[in-house]
């Protein structure tokens, strides 16, 4: 096998750092061992008597759909405009229970999922994007204090580690381009220094972005942005999920199940469910996406590991991996593997796959040997919304009527308060710094129907992983996607 020789390590050509390392099998059924399917960050908070489902008839100024980030920032933002207006909010289950409580509580500033994928697609306003991002993270911030949610926020900046040789070079560039554009608190770790902030033997080198990225308990922000958005006079049902959206002569009539509200404007927040508009349906896939949360470390065990500033962590594979530590130290560990199932359903019975969670508590052991014996008490699923341009994209219908926004692709715990911005701009139809960008403008290509969505995303996930075995090198079919467009470099 050709290998290549590097700090004087022999590492053989066409496997990763995961497959030459990996940890005994008994310390991974170990730390598996009774671990619960369920979701740390909504088993953390306080138990709460549900929200009344919507009964009846009534009429309202804006029906927003969907209880997560995006409904909750554009009721409280609606509010905020005006707070004489009647604002409810219809949630299928329960607040935040999908993608707001579920991910790994990472807020970028990026509005285009990294700046890389940005200037990709919109480069005559990427530094604007840049600016509005990092300005609209400072206002989430702020926020935050403001309306007094105990979210557990840390502006900690993140890590993107190197685990592969060639991964050096993207870490140098990186560097350069920011220091090129007068981006502050961007810093070049070698391996020494990045083994001085989080120390694992898989770290060659890292860039820390100082500013860009703050930390959040996802559960807390969704319960904290419910609470602030019904002080406000904002009305939230829950399992009310909703069936059909009407005309009703100049105003829209909203079905539920046991009831139907009438208004003039309603906005769509329904991240990665079938959409309500005909338009939207083929405009994004479900991809599931798998993590596992530890045990609290004890004193000892963080003193193994540092991380004493506890920034956000992740790898720059195609395949890569997240995480960062709770406040009770606890790290959460998630990504890697991406499933989409045929159909583009959304399904229950996809959240527990034992192959991923054992693949997954493979890599931590092998990120982190020093911990080994440690447990996971939790492990969970959950359906990204993933667009062909992988950030949000926006829209109306209904002669301007109807608003929204998906297709967040996995960094959208930010980007949504951005979004609810957005959507009442776009309602109100004023010209703003907003509603000007091309992003916001040009919709993004459709995924094309079954049986070739199926076929196109495996074979792109089989194409990164190949191109992780191969020093990063794309194949044609990558090339391809890139060239049109649609390529993913995450």
């Amino acid at each position: 096998m050709e290998a290549l020789r590097t700090r004087e390590r022999v590492i053989p050509v066409g496997t990763t750092v995961f497959e030459r390392t990996p940890p005994a099998p008994r310390v991974i059924a170990h730390a598996l061992a009774g671990t619960r399917q369920s979701v740390f960050w909504l088993d953390d908070l306080p138990a709460s008597r549900p929200r009344a489902s919507f009964t009846g008839e009534a009429t309202a100024d804006l029906v927003v759909i969907g209880a997560g980030y995006t409904g909750l920032w554009t009721a409280l933002a609606a509010k905020r405009r005006d707070p004489s207006a009647r604002v409810v909010i219809l949630e299928g289950k329960r607040v935040g229970w999908a993608a707001s409580g579920r991910n790994g509580g990472f807020c970028e500033a990026s509005l285009t999922h990294g700046r890389d994928n940005g200037l990709a697609r919109w480069p005559d306003e990427i530094d604007r994007l840049d600016k509005m991002g990092l300005a609209n993270l400072d206002a989430m911030g702020d926020d935050i204090a403001r309306l007094k949610i105990d979210a557990d926020w840390e502006r900690t900046g993140s890590l993107g580690v190197a685990i592969e040789p060639h991964q050096l070079e993207w870490l140098d560039e990186w560097a350069e381009d920011a220091a090129s554009r007068g981006e502050e608190g961007v810093v070049r770790l070698d391996e020494q220094q990045t083994r001085a902030e989080v120390n694992s033997p898989t770290y060659l080198g890292a860039v820390w972005e100082k500013r860009s990225t703050a930390m959040v308990h996802p559960g807390k922000l969704a319960a904290g942005l419910a609470h602030a958005a019904e002080e406000a006079g904002v009305e939230i049902f829950e399992e009310s999920p909703v069936h059909a959206l009407d005309d009703d002569g100049d105003r829209l009539k909203v079905v539920t199940l046991r009831g139907r509200i009438t208004a003039p404007r309603v906005l769509l927040a329904t991240n990665v469910f079938p959409s309500l508009l005909r338009r939207n349906r083929l405009m994004t896939v479900p991809v599931y996406d798998y993590v596992l949360m530890t045990e609290p470390l004890s004193d000892a065990q963080l003193a193994e590991i540092g991380w004493s500033s506890r920034q956000g962590l992740s790898d720059l594979a195609n395949q890569f991996h997240y995480y960062r530590l709770s406040r009770d130290n606890r790290i959460l560990f998630g990504g890697y593997d991406a499933v989409y199932h045929y159909g583009r359903q959304v399904r229950q019975r996809y959240e527990d796959r034992p192959a991923s969670f054992e693949r997954l508590a493979s890599h931590f052991f092998t990120t982190f040997p020093q911990l080994e014996g440690l447990r996971f008490t939790h492990k969970w699923a959950g359906a990204i919304d993933t667009s062909t341009q992988f950030s949000a994209f926006y829209g109306t219908a209904r002669g301007g009527r109807v608003a929204y926004a998906a297709g967040f692709t996995g960094l959208g715990v930010a980007a949504t308060r951005f979004a609810g911005d957005v959507m009442l701009d776009l309602l109100e139809g004023e010209a703003t710094e907003r509603t000007e960008l091309e992003m916001v403008r040009k919709r993004p290509l459709p995924f094309p129907p079954e049986p070739v969505a199926a076929v196109g995303i495996n074979m792109t996930r089989w194409s990164l992983d190949r191109a992780d075995h191969d020093r990063g090198r794309r194949n044609i079919l990558l090339k391809t996607l890139d060239a049109l467009g649609l390529g993913f470099d995450s």
